[in-house]
């Protein structure tokens, strides 16, 4: 007996970029939901870059996105446009990390995406929400995790090497 993965047949258009976005979407073809991962003309994610690179691709930019089918696009064009709201006819996911306000500037609102796609999931990933006080402020996950008054840290875990009787 075959196994399905219980994302198997879920389109998502991945508009994320740095770490909480593509980890989402990284789990989200982990489990059997097809990625298209869509990378801004004309430099792509930022990520590609950073870091240790093999065959000019950052190692930690290959990890987050394995699994993944990517292209780049100008939305700023007219045939930019056209592919892309293309794509979000054809999806039942759109996911976006940008800070808020700016899918909607790149022309890809919940109200547009809703008349392209009414049965289209839209999440949009940020620190604080896409409304209200701190909506506008810029954050990771550490910032998040200060402002909530809980921070973790992993680097200060020690684990014992060996073990006696």
């Amino acid at each position: 007996m075959t196994r399905k993965h219980i994302l198997a047949g879920v389109k998502v258009l991945d508009f994320t970029q740095h770490v909480a976005g593509p980890s989402c979407t990284r789990m989200m073809a982990e489990m059997g939901a097809e990625i298209i991962k869509v990378e801004l003309a004309p430099f792509g994610d930022q990520i590609r870059y950073v870091g240790y690179q093999k065959g000019g691709r950052g190692l930690y930019f290959l990890q987050q996105n394995r699994g993944k089918d990517s292209l780049c696009i100008d939305v700023k064009t007219e045939k930019g446009k056209e592919i892309l709201y293309e794509l979000i006819k054809k999806v039942d996911v759109l996911i976006e990390n940008f800070a808020p306000g700016v899918i909607g500037r790149l022309g890809c609102s919940w109200d547009i995406v809703h008349e392209l796609n009414p049965q289209c999931v839209m999440c949009s990933i940020s620190t604080f929400g896409q409304t209200g006080p701190l909506a506008d402020l810029p954050g990771f996950d550490y910032i998040g995790q200060a402002y909530s008054g809980i921070t973790v840290s992993y680097t200060h875990l020690t684990l014992p090497t060996t073990s006696r009787v």
